[in-house]
């Protein structure tokens, strides 16, 4: 269940489609409730190799959670896309009709 993406870049960054984000991010829903919680996503990020996933994933719904209720729905994960661009070693592609 690795993060798979069409390629890997130059600098090393994952890159994916935001729906491939959005598929992936949802292997990890294991209450299947369609929101990510802090403890999916570290799941997902020690999946994928990151370090320090308790600390990323804290700081990752804290930053993204915008109702405040502790996790992260449809309507955050763009921003979660942002997160992950910035800290989580992913480049999110931009395709059309697929706007951040």
């Amino acid at each position: 269940m690795a993060i798979k993406t069409r390629n890997i870049s130059v600098d090393g960054k994952r890159e994916m489609s935001l729906d491939e984000f959005k598929r992936w991010l949802k292997k990890f829903d294991t209450n299947q409730d369609g929101q990510i919680s802090r403890e999916e996503l570290r799941d997902a990020i020690r999946f994928a190799g990151g370090w320090f996933a308790s600390l990323k994933s804290k700081r990752g719904v804290r930053s993204v959670d915008a109702n405040g209720n502790g996790s992260i729905d449809e309507n955050e994960i763009k921003d979660l896309a942002e997160f992950a661009e910035k800290h989580l070693n992913v480049r999110i592609l931009h395709l059309w009709g697929e706007g951040l």
